[in-house]
């Protein structure tokens, strides 16, 4: 693996992060990942506390990853592929704010990255008639997860499909 030395940094929220987490994770070019949580107001949730919807979190997942290998682009098109963005506060079975759809941007290109992106696939007609729900905006405190919720798939097998 080579390192550039370079390194940036992406949050998304697509669901549970288990197998968001997993996605990403699997990407070359992606250097690590973290479950973890952003957008909300208390410090330090844990995850039951992020659970009842009263935290403001959204479950995300941080993406490390060397921009010479996988562009920014690239980890946005991993994004829509994985999850519904026309879901409000769901994704499949797993209902909530918590579970909303996010992109939580680093830096001014990500955001504007982020933005033409959407416009993208709303016009793309990619996910039918459905108005796509995903906010963008900058990224706040991130919050780890608990230990057991890192890498969950990998150590335990499975996987969710949405």
């Amino acid at each position: 693996m080579k390192d550039t030395g370079q390194e940036e940094t992406a949050t998304f929220g697509a669901g549970c992060f288990w197998g968001v987490e997993e996605a990403f994770r699997k990407q070359d070019g992606v250097t690590e990942t973290a479950a973890g949580y952003m957008g909300g107001f208390k410090k330090n949730p844990t995850y039951e506390e992020v659970c009842t919807g009263e935290t403001g979190h959204a479950e995300v997942v941080q993406v490390t990853f060397d921009p010479a290998r996988i562009t920014y682009r690239q980890l946005l098109d991993v994004f829509w592929s994985i999850h519904d963005p026309t879901q409000l506060n769901r994704q499949g079975p797993d209902v909530g704010a918590n579970y909303r759809s996010v992109i939580f941007y680093h830096n001014p290109g990500q955001a504007k990255t982020a933005r033409a992106s959407k416009l993208d696939q709303e016009v793309s007609g990619r996910f039918g008639f459905g108005k796509i729900v995903t906010v963008i905006q900058p990224a706040a405190v991130f919050y780890q997860a608990e230990e057991y919720h890192q890498q969950y798939f990998l150590k335990h097998g499975g996987n969710c499909q949405i």
